[in-house]
């Protein structure tokens, strides 16, 4: 998928979804149409891990794409640091 800017519609999905804009939330729907089988959806103070199953997302702690970390606690505190920072 190197040098595409968008998916066609014969593409296979991507591995992993990130969603971080925070003023225009697209729906889980509009994932669950591409079958993106991981969502990461950070919403300005949480990350929220999403993993397809059965064709409907689950809420799930970890990332099977990143078992041994634990992604919700750091992306939160690595947030909250750039804020500080940038005081």
């Amino acid at each position: 998928m190197i040098g595409r800017r968008k998916l066609e519609p014969n593409d296979p999905p991507p591995d992993l979804a990130i969603e971080t804009d925070v003023t225009s939330k697209t729906t889980l729907d509009a994932y669950v149409a591409i079958a993106v089988p991981e969502l990461w959806i950070y919403d300005g103070e949480k990350l929220r891990i999403y993993l397809l199953r059965d064709g409907h997302y689950i809420e799930s702690d970890n990332s099977p794409n990143f078992p041994n970390i634990p992604l919700t606690q750091i992306i939160a505190a690595t947030v909250e640091l750039a804020w500080q920072a940038s005081l």
